[in-house]
């Protein structure tokens, strides 16, 4: 039963992570530690990674299908992504992390409103609505969201699909580009955590099983959605980040 739950669990975040770009870490580790399957946040996140992975795999594969995914763009990204992620994990031990999670919180607010409001970020500079950019811009934008998504424990795409949108791509393929970079990114974190002794497989399987089949459905409707709906609900992903970055920062 548990297992049913947890694949059924899969689906939804499978779904909601491939139609915003997002890698469901935010949902599963709240998951596996509120309901007790998961007694320490290491746990958790060395367990969720795997979640992560297949919602990369399984939503980059809709995209593929769809022909939206800018994989061109993706491989720019992924070496800062890669970078990020061990520059992330290095300054854990020396930079104060409530500071940063307070003023992290508070910056994820202005994309959020701006695409609450169904806005894209590229409106509010003149001149970016060029859809392509050089390479260093897009290991910068990788290397950006790889430390974040290491700093503080969120997805990368929190931070890639707003800069994405930033540059000038539309918004499905700033979540497609988003979960092809995931793929690398999380399988090297995978691999380091399974490594650690982190990884719960009996229970990241189940939900992985239901992430791919959950992933394939985020696609399909992302092509048939209107592009301002996709930017509102992403607003929402932005929202409760910035909420729990937030909270972290001022110690609650």
């Amino acid at each position: 039963m548990l297992y049913a739950l947890l694949a059924l669990a899969g689906f939804g975040i499978g779904v909601v992570s491939s139609l915003l770009g997002v890698g469901g870490g935010i949902f599963m580790v709240p998951l596996l530690l509120l309901s007790g399957l998961v007694g320490t946040a290491q746990g958790a996140t060395g367990t969720s990674i795997v979640g992560v992975l297949a919602s990369g795999i399984s939503g980059s594969i809709g995209y593929f299908l769809r022909r939206r995914c800018p994989w061109r763009v993706s491989l720019a990204l992924v070496p800062g992504a890669l970078a990020g992620s061990y520059l992330g994990a290095f300054l854990t031990g020396i930079l104060p992390s409530a500071a940063l999670s307070l003023a992290f919180g508070l910056f994820l607010l202005y994309p959020a409103t701006v695409l609450v409001l169904g806005k894209e970020p590229k409106e509010l500079v003149k001149g970016s609505e060029h859809r392509s950019f050089p390479w260093y811009l897009g290991a910068l934008v990788g290397l950006l969201a790889g430390t974040a998504g290491s700093l503080f424990g969120i997805g990368g795409g929190v931070i890639m699909v707003p800069m994405l949108l930033w540059l000038g791509l539309p918004m499905v393929q700033a979540v497609a580009g988003s979960l092809l970079v995931m793929v690398p990114s999380a399988a090297l974190s995978t691999a380091l955590h399974a490594m650690a002794g982190r990884t719960h497989w009996e229970l990241g399987l189940p939900l992985v099983g239901g992430i791919l089949l959950g992933g394939q459905l985020g696609p399909a409707l992302a092509v048939r959605l209107p592009q301002r709906t996709l930017r509102r609900l992403f607003s929402l992903i932005l929202f409760y980040s910035a909420a729990n970055m937030i909270r972290r920062g001022l110690g609650y």
